[in-house]
């Protein structure tokens, strides 16, 4: 597995962690009401799993189980894989913190992190999904 697949999937794993104590925290407070101030985790809660945990392990996986090029560099343009990680963590860390903090200029700024990283995600997978040529399909078939 791509060290670039590795390092996207455990901090997807570390995003599910979090998520899933910011849910438990919610559902505790539920059934024991601690604090009425812990309902402002909720949206928190919902973009760390949603674009933490989900959009990063696809995007890992994806990285790792595209069809690879032939010649060396084996994944493409991994500089652009690298960089939509680093915008999907920014994106997704300002927009938490922005809704953690109420705050709307925050929030946009994730967004528009997460909007670029999925773009430049697609620049990088797209030359790397073709069709089978009929030459390596005729040679599979020998």
């Amino acid at each position: 597995m791509p060290r670039l697949s590795v390092l996207m999937i455990r901090a997807a794993l570390l995003y599910l962690g979090v998520g899933f104590l910011f849910g438990g925290l919610l559902l505790f407070n539920k059934g024991v009401p601690f604090a009425g101030s812990i309902w402002r985790l909720l949206p928190v809660h919902v973009e760390l799993l949603i674009f933490g945990w989900m959009m990063q392990l696809i995007m890992g996986v994806a990285f790792w189980i595209a069809p690879r090029f032939s010649k060396t560099p084996r994944y493409g343009r991994v500089f652009l894989a690298e960089l939509a990680c680093v915008l999907l963590n920014l994106g997704t860390l300002l927009n938490a913190a922005g809704q953690w903090g109420g705050t709307l200029p925050l929030q946009l700024m994730g967004r528009v992190a997460l909007l670029c990283a999925g773009f430049v995600f697609l620049f990088h997978l797209f030359p790397r999904i073709k069709p089978l040529s009929i030459s390596s399909a005729e040679s599979r078939l020998d």
